[in-house]
């Protein structure tokens, strides 16, 4: 897995670390709500403050918005993603409509981490470490998923082709620009939260 955008080449390392990052934030998740849920009275570990607070977040219904905790979610979906990033460290050309189904699978993953940053923000009142964790891997991962499918696309010529200049204008626009896009995604991410917790901040002042 090797994209290229002008100069710019992203290899496979950083979609295996941020698929760990991931999948390590989940497991941890999904440990403290068991934990939570033998005992009411148990404090988890991430829970530091007023607004930095997993425990408020988890009792939550948005935090098991399936009937079971989001997490475990995360867990199967960071473990596919952990599994494609091996398999192209180890060089191993995965099909077209494999990078299709894991862009997709983001898309929707990054729809769901949307509705669950509103809610912390506006709804819950609080803040998850862990949470914040995949919602900050889950961004660049589906931008890397993204430039891998549009750089494996119809227009390429064989599986071992990656160059943008065999896709068309909005895939090469998107590989010239993804990484400031990224930037300032997350930009409107980390603005919101400190708006919404100005009060809070100003008190370290």
């Amino acid at each position: 897995m090797r994209i290229r955008a002008g100069a710019t080449v992203v290899g496979p390392a950083a979609f295996t670390v941020l698929s760990a990052l991931g999948l390590l934030a989940a497991l941890t998740l999904t440990i403290e709500r068991f934990k939570l849920l033998e005992d009411a009275s148990y404090v988890p570990s991430c829970s530091l403050n007023p607004v930095l607070s997993c425990g408020s977040v988890m009792v939550t219904k948005q935090a098991a918005l399936f009937g079971f905790p989001n997490p475990i979610l995360g867990i199967v979906a960071f473990s596919v993603a952990l599994v494609a990033g091996v398999l192209a460290l180890g060089r191993v050309e995965l099909p077209h409509w494999f990078w299709l189904g894991l862009s997709a699978g983001l898309l929707l993953g990054e729809v769901f981490v949307h509705w669950l940053i509103f809610e912390s923000l506006y709804e819950i009142g609080a803040l998850c470490p862990y949470c914040m964790v995949v919602w900050a891997v889950t961004m660049p991962l589906f931008v890397l998923a993204l430039s891998r499918l549009i750089s494996t696309g119809s227009n390429n010529t064989g599986p071992n082709n990656t160059d943008p200049s065999n896709t068309g204008t909005l895939g090469r626009l998107f590989l010239e620009w993804r990484w400031t896009l990224l930037a300032v995604w997350y930009a409107i991410v980390v603005a919101l939260i400190g708006i919404r917790f100005s009060d809070y901040w100003a008190t370290f002042l």
